[in-house]
């Protein structure tokens, strides 16, 4: 069992976990060998059971009990990645703290040089990753992804780096700001910048999966940008507001031509198809803006219920309480 030397500065190295009981002994591996590389550092490893249905969780606490830099948390169920981000920098004591994903797509290799760049400047409370290049990735889910940060970029305040990851290290300072925003729908992206510290970015290219499946489909990225929208624009509610405004205008116009057509003596020609056509464009319309006004009502709503964004049923505490009392 590694000791855990006192009076170095301490990275919490934060892994947000489902399903990833194929990848979690190589990230383990490879975590490792970079904490043996940076003995200036004292490190713990938070690693977070999403509610896996795998061997997610035996393998944490093998983990722990192997070596005390291991920490974990298990959830009750699968509260989804933002809840297993907040919950890692919830329970982290790090100086500094550094999100990273499980699959080793976030390469620790790069630890030691987000951290000699960091303390580098004293202006920095932040070293982001983003790729250089979406090598490997189907080209349908690359050109929607574009195409979600240029429309982001425009109608939000806060500002996205495309093909930013959520691998980043930032000071404790930032970490606490972080956590402030205890809202219960999270876009940790958007909350990144939103709260305003200095970042810089290093660039690498794009790895694939070491094991296992991805766990996000096309689906499940689509409603979390429509999350990110939500969270950090409101320009959809006036975009439904200026779609009224026109229709009425235009439904004024159209009522002043058939007047002053009735007046002239000009009869007017049946069109039904066309009737039939501009009914379904608008009542669509109608449809869309009041899905629109329901998206923010709900998340308003669930924000009023004050629910907590997670629930744990374990940590390695309570594992070395029950094996302290098995052991009397």
């Amino acid at each position: 069992m590694a000791e855990q030397k006192q009076g170095k500065p301490r990275i919490s190295v934060m892994v947000p976990c489902y399903n990833e009981e194929e990848s979690l002994p190589l990230f383990r591996a490879e975590i490792c060998r970079v904490m043996e590389l940076m003995p200036q550092y004292a490190f713990e490893v938070i690693l977070v059971d999403d509610g896996s249905r795998d061997g997610t969780l035996g393998l944490m606490r093998q983990a722990a009990s192997e070596d005390e830099r291991f920490r974990y948390v298990s959830f009750t169920r699968n509260f989804g990645k933002e809840a297993a981000m907040y919950a890692a920098l919830q329970v982290s004591r790090g100086d500094y703290v550094v999100y990273m994903d499980a699959d080793l797509q976030d390469p620790p290799a790069l630890l030691p040089q987000m951290m000699e760049k960091l303390e580098q400047d004293e202006t920095l409370d932040s070293v982001g990753t983003r790729r250089s290049s979406r090598k490997g990735e189907p080209p349908i889910r690359s050109f929607f992804a574009n195409l979600f940060y240029r429309m982001i970029n425009r109608i939000s305040d806060v500002r996205l780096i495309p093909a930013a990851r959520d691998y980043r290290l930032m000071t404790r300072r930032m970490a606490d700001s972080v956590l402030s925003l205890c809202e219960y729908n999270r876009f940790s992206k958007g909350i990144f910048e939103w709260v305003g510290y200095r970042t810089e970015w290093i660039s690498y290219e794009n790895i694939e999966r070491s094991a296992g499946k991805t766990k996000f489909s096309f689906w499940k990225l689509f409603k979390y940008s429509l999350e990110c929208i939500v969270a950090f624009s409101t320009a959809p509610l006036a975009i439904a507001s200026v779609m009224g405004v026109l229709f009425c205008f235009a439904s004024f116009v159209g009522i002043l031509v058939i007047i002053i057509r009735a007046l002239l003596g000009v009869s007017s020609a049946f069109g039904w198809p066309s009737m039939m056509c501009v009914i379904l464009f608008v009542g669509g319309m109608l449809e869309l803006s009041i899905g629109i006004l329901g998206e923010y009502l709900s998340k308003a709503y669930l924000e009023t219920k004050r629910r907590p964004i997670y629930l744990a049923r374990e940590t390695e505490e309570d594992l070395r309480k029950k094996r302290e009392k098995e052991g009397d």
